[in-house]
């Protein structure tokens, strides 16, 4: 069942509320990035997301293919939520699932999560190894 959640960075300067159902499932990567900053991320359609807050207070960076703009905030650091297009989502918006301020526990704790392969670009499948993620 979806829920609306608030989400937040650090400070609090970029805020936005999201509209999403954790028991659909999250998802690790392995690319660089992803890596380097242990993201744990879950996919919306635009229409399921909403900024409250800090649209100025935004940096964007963006490396490779240039197809997914990582935001953060450019007071904490803290990137809450990014966006992206793809072939088979079209735009979707990425949300930090740890960066969700009225999440319980107990619902990170059983939100299935798959492993994907971004570091090769194959994204429908699995690492090798996942451990480290």
């Amino acid at each position: 069942m979806k829920k609306t959640y608030t989400g937040s960075c650090h400070c609090g300067a970029v805020c936005y509320e999201a509209d999403l159902n954790l028991n659909e499932g999250t998802f690790k990567c392995n690319c660089s990035i992803c890596t380097k900053t242990r993201t744990w991320l879950i996919t919306l359609q635009p229409e399921a997301f909403r900024l409250l807050t800090g649209n100025a207070d935004l940096i964007e960076y963006q490396f490779n293919t240039k197809n997914i703009h990582h935001l953060f905030c450019k007071h904490c650091g803290v990137r809450s939520f990014g966006w992206g297009e793809d072939s088979e989502l079209d735009k979707f918006y990425a949300i930090h699932v740890t960066c969700l301020d009225d999440v319980e526990i107990d619902e990170l704790v059983n939100a299935p999560i798959t492993y994907v392969d971004g570091r090769h670009d194959n994204w429908r499948s699995p690492p090798t190894a996942i451990r480290h993620l």
